[in-house]
C-alpha cells in the first residue's frame, strides 16, 4: 500500500555540509539549497569576475595590469610570461592557465584589442584565427604598454579604494583610475549567471572628442562624433542609422559588419585581408569549403588561408569569366564574411549590473573620473598643508638661529630637544620634529630664506586647487584637458572602414546564383518538407513519415522556387526551396517550425509555393467566411524571412488553397452540406489579414468544415452543388459524391 503524502515532497542532496554521522542524509528544500548554495556563486560570477566595472576591466584583467605596474613593468623591460603569471597568483586566487589567457587577450600580439595594454614578445595566437594556439608562458615575454601609464597616473594619490586581497595579505585597486572611458575603447565579453555582457570597441580618439562634446553640452548628438565602432581586425561597418541610434540609446543592438578584398587580374583571384571581428579564418574556409562540397558555389577552384607575418589573408582562386564584385556578395550572404556584432552593454556601477546606451555610460564614466580627480586634489592638498605647516615652523627659526643652536646645546638629554624647541619657539612637535632633523650644514640664514620663500608659492598653490575642487566647471576642465592629451598621443585613424551606401544583393540578382532543377516537394501533415530531385525519385521507395504522420500534399517544381509556410498565429515565414538539402524518399525531411526558427509551440497550417508569384491564396475561415489574397501580397522587396498579420484572426483557419487563376472550389460545411463555387465570385484583396465574404449560409451551431478544389473533391454531379450567387446553403452530400471523395483521397 502506497504511503500517503501528508506535504511537499522534499528533495534529498547529499552533501557534506548536510550528511549525517553515519552517512545518512538530512532534508533540505530545494529552495534553501538555492539560495544558500548556489546564489552566493551567481553572484560572485556577475559581480567579481565575467561583468566588466566603469574603467572598463573585470578583476582578473585588473589584478594582472597592477601585478605587472607594482613589478615595474611600465618603465623596466620585458620578463618572462611564467613570472608575471606567478606573481599574479598573489592576487589572483585561479591557475595559472586562466591567468595566462588573460594575458594572451590584453597582449599587442593577439590583436584583440584596438589599444593593448601588454607589450608582448612571442606568439601569443591572433583573434582571428581559431586554431593559432599561443605558446606556453615559459616560451614569451612581456612589459606594460606605454597607454598603461593613463591607467594608473595618480593611482598613489588616493584616486581610488585600496582593498585587501584574498588572503589579507596585501592591497589592491578597486578599481583603475583610467584617465579615459576605457569601458568604450577596449571590447569585452563576459558570460555570468542569468546575464551577460558584450561591449564592442571604440575608437579612443572618437570616443575622447564624443566624452568632452557631452560635458560641454549634454544634449549633443553622439551620432556626429561618434559615427560607429572600431574593431582591431578593421574590416567593414556597413552603417544603418537607425541600429546606430538604438545601440547608443539603450545599449541593445548589432552592428553589421563586412570583410575587406580586393581583386588581383594577374592571377584572377580575390585577397581577404581583414574580416569580421566577430568571426575567424578558419570558420569562414569551412563554410565555403561546405557550400563547394554542396554544389551552391560553383565558381571558386581553390580557396587557401596564406596569413604569415605580415598579417591575415585568405585567397581565393576564381574559374575563368567568373564576376568578382558578383561573388562577393553571395559569399557576403552565404557566409561569415559578412556578419553582425551583437551589443549588450551590461556595465556594473557600483556593484549592479546594469545595460546603458553610449550616452549613459559616459555619463557616468565622467562622474566617476570627477569623483577621482576630486580625490586627487585633497591628496594633494594634504600633502601642500602638510609641508606648508613645516616651513611655517622653519619660519620661526628665522627670527633667532642662535636661540635654537643655544637650545639644543644646552639640553642635556636628546629626548629633551623637540620639547625645548617647542616651548622655546611656540612650534608644535611634527615643526619641532622636523627642525631638529635639519643637518648642522643647513643651519644658514641662506638656506631657511630658499625654504621659506616657497610658503607663499604653496599658499596660493592651495587656494588654487581649493577653488578647483569646489568648481564644476574647473573640474570639467581638468578631465577634458587630460581627454585630450590622452587623445592626442595616443589616438590613432579607425581600423573599421564605414560604409554608407552599403548595397545589399536582391533576391532577384542573388536568384540567378541558385542552381536550377526540378525537384518534387513532399510536405508532411505535421510539418516535414522533403525536396527530392528526380533522378532520386525514380531510384527511391516508399516515402518514410514520423509515425502518426502522413503525406500532406507533394508538387513538381524547380530548386529555385520559394514557399510560404502559413502558421496557426497568424503568420507567414518565407524561404527558398534552395535553402533545403535534397533528400531521399527514406529521410523524414526537414522539420520546418525548427528549420524557419518558429516561436514555441507554433505549429504549421499550410505550405504554399510561389512559382512567379502570380495567382492567389485562398483562406477559408469557420465562420463560413473565404478571403482571397493575390501572392503578390506576400512578395517582399528585401530577403525578409517572416511576416506578422498574414491572414485573419477574426475565426479560426480551416483550409488554405493557392491557385494560379480563378478555378472551381468545393466548401463543406459540419452538418454534411457542400457548395461548389467558383473563385470567382470572390474579389481579391490587397490586404493580407483581410477578414473575407461569406460563402456559406451555416445553420446554427454548423461550421465551415473543409474546402478542396473541384478536381480534387470526386464529386461527380457538379450541377447539384453549384451556386450562382454567395453566400449559398449549399446540398446536402449525398453518399456516392462522399464516398468516391473518400476513396480518392486512400489512393
Amino acid at each position: 500500500m502506497a504511503k500517503k503524502k501528508s506535504e511537499p515532497e522534499k528533495k534529498k542532496i547529499n552533501t557534506d555540509g548536510i550528511m549525517g554521522l553515519h552517512g545518512s542524509t538530512t532534508e533540505q528544500p530545494i529552495s534553501e539549497t538555492l539560495e544558500v548554495n548556489y546564489m552566493p556563486y551567481a553572484m560572485s560570477v556577475i559581480v567579481s569576475r565575467a561583468i566588466p566595472e566603469i574603467d572598463g576591466f573585470k578583476p582578473s584583467h585588473r589584478k594582472l595590469l597592477y601585478t605587472m605596474y607594482k613589478m615595474g613593468l611600465l618603465s623596466g623591460g620585458r620578463t618572462k610570461s611564467a613570472n608575471i603569471v606567478g606573481q599574479t597568483m598573489r592576487l589572483n586566487p585561479h591557475g595559472d592557465a586562466a591567468i595566462y589567457e588573460t594575458m594572451v587577450r590584453l597582449a599587442r600580439g593577439n590583436e584583440t584589442l584596438l589599444h593593448p595594454f601588454v607589450d608582448s614578445k612571442g606568439n601569443f595566437g591572433k583573434v582571428y584565427s581559431r586554431d593559432m594556439a599561443y605558446a606556453a608562458a615559459r616560451y614569451t615575454e612581456a612589459k606594460l604598454d606605454p597607454i598603461c601609464a593613463e591607467l594608473f597616473r595618480d593611482i598613489d594619490s588616493d584616486t581610488v579604494d585600496m582593498v585587501d586581497n584574498y588572503d589579507a595579505t596585501m592591497k589592491e585597486p578597486s578599481l583603475l583610475p583610467t584617465t579615459f572611458p576605457n569601458v568604450l575603447v577596449s571590447a569585452n565579453q563576459g558570460i555570468a549567471v542569468g546575464m551577460a555582457s558584450n561591449i564592442c570597441s571604440f575608437n579612443l580618439r572618437e570616443i575622447c572628442e564624443t566624452t568632452i562634446a557631452l560635458m560641454k553640452n549634454a544634449d549633443h548628438d553622439i551620432l556626429e562624433t561618434l559615427p560607429g565602432p572600431d574593431f582591431s581586425t578593421g574590416g567593414q561597418l556597413l552603417f544603418d542609422e537607425a541600429a546606430t541610434r538604438e545601440v547608443y540609446a539603450t545599449g541593445r543592438g548589432s552592428f553589421k559588419l563586412r570583410a575587406k578584398w580586393r581583386y588581383v587580374k594577374e592571377g584572377n583571384l580575390i585577397e581577404i585581408t581583414e574580416i569580421p571581428y566577430s568571426t575567424a579564418s578558419e570558420v569562414i574556409m569551412d563554410k565555403v569549403a561546405e557550400l563547394i562540397k554542396a554544389g551552391k558555389i560553383r565558381e571558386i577552384s581553390d580557396m587557401r588561408d596564406e596569413t604569415d607575418l605580415s598579417g591575415l589573408k585568405l585567397t581565393i582562386d576564381l574559374k575563368r569569366g567568373v564576376d568578382a564584385d558578383k561573388l562577393m556578395q553571395k559569399l557576403f550572404r552565404l557566409t561569415p564574411l559578412q556578419d553582425s556584432f551583437p551589443c549588450n552593454f551590461n556595465i556594473l556601477i557600483a556593484g549592479m549590473p546594469r545595460v546603458m546606451g553610449v550616452g549613459e555610460i559616459l555619463q557616468e564614466w565622467t562622474a566617476w573620473r570627477t569623483d577621482c580627480v576630486k580625490r586627487r586634489i585633497y591628496f594633494q592638498i594634504q600633502k601642500k598643508e602638510e609641508r606648508l605647516h613645516l616651513l611655517k615652523g622653519l619660519e620661526r627659526i628665522l627670527l633667532d638661529i642662535d636661540k635654537a643652536v643655544s637650545i639644543i646645546r644646552n639640553t642635556e638629554l636628546d629626548s629633551e630637544v623637540v620639547p625645548n624647541l617647542m616651548i622655546g619657539f611656540g612650534i608644535d612637535e611634527v615643526q619641532a620634529n622636523f627642525v631638529a632633523e635639519i643637518k648642522l650644514r643647513n643651519i644658514n640664514k641662506e638656506y631657511i630664506l630658499k625654504q621659506t620663500k616657497a610658503i607663499s608659492e604653496l599658499e596660493k598653490e592651495i587656494a588654487d586647487l581649493r577653488d578647483t575642487l569646489n568648481s564644476h566647471k574647473k573640474l570639467q576642465n581638468v578631465i577634458i584637458r587630460e581627454l585630450q592629451q590622452v587623445s592626442q598621443k595616443y589616438g590613432q585613424s579607425r581600423k573599421t572602414e564605414i560604409i554608407y551606401d552599403a548595397q545589399e544583393a536582391s533576391p532577384e540578382e542573388t536568384q540567378e546564383d541558385v542552381p536550377d532543377y526540378p525537384v518534387t516537394v513532399f510536405v508532411s501533415r505535421e510539418g516535414y518538407l522533403k525536396k527530392i530531385t528526380a533522378q532520386s525519385l525514380r531510384l527511391s521507395g516508399e516515402q518514410k513519415f514520423k509515425e502518426g504522420d502522413e503525406l500532406s500534399f507533394s508538387t513538381e517544381t524547380t530548386n529555385r522556387d520559394e514557399l510560404l509556410v502559413f502558421t496557426d498565429r497568424f503568420q507567414c515565414y518565407k524561404a527558398r526551396l534552395s535553402d533545403f538539402d535534397d533528400g531521399k524518399a527514406s529521410q523524414l525531411g526537414d522539420y520546418l517550425p525548427q528549420k524557419l526558427g518558429m516561436e514555441s509551440g507554433e505549429t504549421v497550417r499550410a505550405v504554399v509555393l510561389t512559382g512567379d508569384y502570380k495567382g492567389f491564396v485562398l483562406f477559408f475561415f469557420e465562420n463560413g467566411k473565404a478571403a482571397k489574397v493575390p501572392l503578390s501580397a506576400y512578395e517582399t522587396k528585401t530577403n525578409r524571412k517572416k511576416l506578422t498579420g498574414a491572414y485573419s484572426d477574426k475565426s479560426p483557419l480551416v483550409k488554405v488553397l493557392s491557385c494560379s487563376e480563378d478555378t472551381q472550389t468545393v466548401v463543406y460545411s459540419s452538418d454534411g452540406r457542400a457548395a461548389v463555387i467558383s473563385t470567382a465570385m470572390l474579389l481579391p484583396k490587397t490586404t493580407r489579414n483581410t477578414q473575407g465574404v461569406a460563402v456559406l449560409s451555416l445553420r446554427k451551431k454548423a461550421v465551415l468544415s473543409d474546402a478542396l478544389m473541384l478536381s480534387d473533391s470526386g464529386i461527380e454531379n457538379v450541377s447539384r452543388y453549384r451556386c450562382k450567387t454567395i453566400p449559398a446553403a449549399g446540398a446536402v452530400l449525398k453518399d456516392e459524391d462522399s464516398r468516391q471523395k473518400q476513396e480518392r483521397f486512400d489512393v
